[in-house]
């Protein structure tokens, strides 16, 4: 909100609303001190399609700006065709009951968003989100085919924490703990959870080691970067988060099953995520820097190439601006700059879009302008 808010030309007015009504209060004032604009805040159950379907009738906003759990994404699609509103997430569904996110449910509204004249923009976050426009603009700007894309995401940041998640622990939890799964010459390849890593020197950060998980980006880019060979996702853990994830596994509290405990139903994941550290409470003494991007090759002018194109952003600079840690800023400037090239026409259809279907160019120049600079390093071709 603080971004949106940044840039009152295109954002003129800003409804926040959350079932937990506190919470909105809280960063409209955060928004008040440090932006000097007065937000609306509500309460609305976002599970409840009718509850949504009222709000925006109330306030007949132009776009829906979901940055909700993925849970209720399908929930606010349905609000937004029942009122003829655009939509904008930054990740795509994931059921409850399955630690498994696809955009199969979520691609299946297109036809009904193209009937109703509106547009949906899916996965406008980092990753996904900034890393889909990069892999745009490589298509693009960069090379005449493309043959492996690796995506690179690592927090070299230091929270002080023993263990925390740097957003929604039992999002993050889930997504970590799932088989790793990659795309090769045609078909998806299945690992165990965190069997495969490699070292990767990351600007500003240094050598990490990376593991191999799956995300969800790699589903729409395989789809629609022409010939591609490979493409593969990679995240960096300290082992020490490592240690503290497996006995968390080993004794059973990251299921997503119920379980009876004095007479009641709980789900162990749950649990835990209400004894970790809130995520937006570890901005205020994180230090250290993300590093993340795409590392590109194939070939330009018949000669192979390849290159790494990413994003540094510090921890410390972003609480300054806006009360948050990095990771929630690379989730934040994209999805106003989204919201942004919507709401000015500068991307605009009928339909369901994911975000390299759009051009990449726009996008990146107000990305840069708002708070993430981006950059495009030339690396040893194989």
């Amino acid at each position: 909100m603080h971004k949106c808010a940044q840039v009152p030309d295109v954002f003129t007015d800003i409804v926040l609303a959350s079932r937990t009504l506190s919470k909105c209060e809280k960063i409209r004032d955060e928004v008040k001190e440090l932006q000097g604009r007065d937000i609306e805040v509500a309460a609305v159950d976002a599970d409840d399609v009718d509850q949504t379907v009222a709000l925006i009738e109330k306030h007949a906003p132009d776009l829906l700006l979901n940055v909700a759990l993925p849970y209720q994404d399908l929930h606010l699609m349905e609000a937004c065709l029942r009122t003829k509103t655009d939509y904008l997430d930054t990740a795509n569904y994931e059921s409850p009951d399955e630690a498994k996110f696809e955009y199969k449910e979520q691609w299946a509204f297109n036809e009904r968003f193209e009937g109703a004249g509106i547009m949906a923009l899916l996965g406008s976050g980092f990753d996904p989100g900034v890393t889909n426009v990069f892999s745009a603009h490589a298509q693009k700007e960069l090379f005449d085919e493309i043959r492996t894309i690796d995506i690179l995401d690592c927090n070299g940041g230091d929270h002080g924490h023993p263990f925390a998640t740097n957003f929604n622990p039992e999002i993050n939890i889930r997504e970590i703990t799932q088989r790793g799964r990659y795309w090769e010459k045609g078909e998806w390849k299945s690992i165990d959870p965190l069997s495969v890593s490699m070292d990767f020197d990351f600007p500003e950060v240094g050598v990490r080691k990376a593991y191999l998980l799956y995300h969800e980006e790699m589903e729409s880019l395989v789809k629609n970067i022409r010939g591609l060979e490979r493409i593969r996702f990679w995240m960096t853990f300290g082992q020490a988060y490592i240690t503290h994830l497996e006995v968390l596994q080993n004794v059973g509290m990251t299921r997503i099953d119920p379980v009876e405990y004095q007479g009641q139903q709980i789900v162990p994941l749950q649990f835990l995520k209400a004894v970790l550290p809130e995520p937006s409470s570890l901005g205020e003494n994180y230090q250290g820097k993300t590093s993340i991007g795409c590392l590109v090759e194939g070939t330009k002018d018949g000669k192979p190439r390849k290159v790494f194109i990413y994003n540094v952003c510090d921890h410390a600079e972003c609480y300054r601006e806006v009360r948050s840690q990095a990771v929630s800023y690379t989730t934040g400037v994209p999805a106003m700059v989204g919201a942004m090239m919507m709401l000015t026409n500068r991307w605009r259809g009928s339909g369901v879009f994911n975000m390299e279907q759009l051009d990449p160019t726009p996008f990146l120049e107000k990305l840069g302008e708002h708070g993430l600079s981006w950059h495009v390093t030339e690396m040893p071709a194989d």
